[in-house]
């Protein structure tokens, strides 16, 4: 199968594949759509084990963000880069800063920030060769790490789920297995313990395990076991896909809300999820608050102005105003919940475009 015939191409407007011998750099970046603004996305660094599967990552992810940009309402399109290693051995500030030679050649097409294996430190190391960066730390545009506005946008999403399954207004009396307790992760599991929950959760760094167990009175379980604990809400936080054929029938939770992209390996494990009763919160929407934190040091770069807070606040509660919206039309639709996400989306995007093609014929 070629680039163009792959299901996860999706109409991306370009794929451009970088490498340099001298300090082993091999990244892909996908820029999936720029119709509402400059291409923005994190830059994960994973061993994968071909570059097959690193382009299919860097396809589903780079989509993902076009959407997820869109339903917070960003001026922004959506793309994603990838960097083949191992984030735990081969990371170097050289590596980094070949990386970023690479993404100035885009022009601002695509603006990278931190994702899984990615550190600010390392975005700044990138930032040394091209201003297409986002997600710093200082200066008074500077945003900074992204994971706890991530994580407010999911625990908040957790809330408004609680409130229509379970009447409630706190998370008293519900387990949440959460997989894994990495940025995004470890958050969302202090707010959710604060917030009367108990938790189950796992991951593959134990000696981190054991430090969120000691403070939120968690309990341990291997990695594959998350499926099977007895739980009322499934929150997946680390990499995506970990909602398929093989996982399915092991869940007895009730709804999913978690932080990872991609959470749905097909679309139609959506629609079983829909028909079992589960209710599903579509990742972009729930775990649209880290790039929502980036928007603000993008908008602050483009103006001349400084990181807005105040900004970041309101988009984050008009993205809960969506959610709601998203939840509502799936009950009075009869439709899965990720559908009518991608239909505000898709939407969202396809004015914006029209509107930029009009410019662009009128000039």
């Amino acid at each position: 199968m070629t680039l163009f015939d792959s299901p996860s191409f999706a109409n991306h407007e370009g794929v451009h594949a970088f490498a340099d011998e001298k300090t082993g750099l091999k990244a892909i970046v996908a820029v999936h759509s720029t119709a509402r603004g400059p291409a923005v996305g994190g830059t994960r660094m994973w061993n994968y084990g071909s570059a097959a599967e690193a382009l299919e990552d860097v396809l589903r992810l780079s989509r993902g963000m076009s959407y997820k940009n869109a339903v917070a309402d960003l001026e922004m399109g959506g793309g994603k880069s990838v960097i083949i290693g191992d984030s735990k051995t081969q990371k170097t500030p050289e590596l980094f800063r070949a990386f970023g030679r690479a993404v100035d050649q885009l022009g601002g097409n695509y603006y990278a920030a931190e994702d899984v294996g990615v550190s600010v430190e390392d975005i700044a190391q990138a930032r040394t060769q091209t201003e297409y960066v986002v997600g710093l730390s200082g200066g008074k545009e500077g945003s900074g790490d992204p994971s706890p506005v991530t994580a407010e946008g999911v625990f908040r999403s957790t809330l408004t789920v609680a409130r229509r399954l379970w009447k409630q207004d706190d998370l008293t009396g519900l387990t949440i297995a959460v997989q894994g307790i990495g940025h995004v992760g470890g958050y969302l599991a202090d707010k959710l313990h604060a917030a009367g929950a108990k938790l189950i959760v796992t991951d593959v760094n134990v000696p981190l395990l054991e430090e969120v167990a000691a403070r939120t009175g968690a309990e341990i379980v291997a990695p594959d076991a998350i499926y099977d604990v007895q739980a009322d809400i499934y929150a997946p936080c680390a990499l995506g896909a970990t909602l398929n054929p093989q996982t399915l029938d092991r869940l007895t939770v009730k709804a999913v809300v978690g932080a990872a992209n991609n959470q749905l390996a097909t679309p139609e494990i959506g629609k079983i999820l829909f028909d079992r009763g589960v209710l599903y919160a579509p990742d972009y929407v729930v775990n649209g608050g880290g790039i929502i934190n980036v928007a603000s040091e993008l908008k602050a770069r483009q103006t001349g102005g400084a990181y807005d807070p105040a900004w970041v606040e309101g988009k984050l509660s008009r993205l809960m105003e969506t959610l709601e919206e998203v939840l509502d039309r799936s009950a009075s639709e009869k439709r899965p919940t990720h559908e009518i996400a991608d239909a505000i989306a898709e939407a969202r995007i396809k004015a914006a475009a029209e509107a930029k093609a009009e410019l662009a014929a009128a000039a």
